[in-house]
């Protein structure tokens, strides 16, 4: 039996539609819940969960799916492996040799997602030093003809 870690949340054309006609929510600094029940009361938001909320909302909006994970949630080597844009075998590897920590779960590893986006962002680093090191390089060439 498998799990699913990630549950996604769509909205249907009709409610996009709604939510078109309303105030974008990007940017949102205050918000207040309603938070119905007997009492009826709301509650004023404070400013980072009001700037979540709006960006969730404007995500939605646009029709992208989402699905909300805590950085100590953990994950598959598959489910990493689609973050990471990384083959399977390959974030193996990765544990294997420590540059992602993992444990055991019977015989499946987990790994934490915010190991995951630590190895992602360290990964990006890297590239973007590339990236840099190649742009020199042709512009060497191009500029010197070396």
């Amino acid at each position: 039996m498998t799990s699913q870690v990630l549950e996604f949340v769509e909205l249907s054309e009709a409610e996009r539609q709604q939510m078109n006609a309303q105030a974008s929510l990007r940017n949102v600094d205050r918000l207040i819940a309603d938070l119905g029940g007997e009492n009826d009361r709301a509650a004023a938001l404070p400013p980072q969960v009001a700037a979540l909320v709006g960006s969730l909302l404007e995500r939605l909006r646009q029709g992208e799916r989402i699905a909300i994970l805590s950085d100590e949630e953990e994950i598959s080597p598959q489910e990493a492996s689609a973050i990471l844009g990384l083959s399977r075998p390959l974030i193996v590897h990765r544990m294997n040799i420590g540059d992602l920590p993992f444990r055991y779960v019977g015989t499946h590893r987990r790994t934490r997602l915010k190991d995951v986006l630590a190895l992602k962002e360290k990964l990006d680093a890297t590239q973007a030093v590339l990236d840099d090191l190649a742009d020199e390089t042709e512009s060497l060439m191009r500029d010197h003809g070396l």
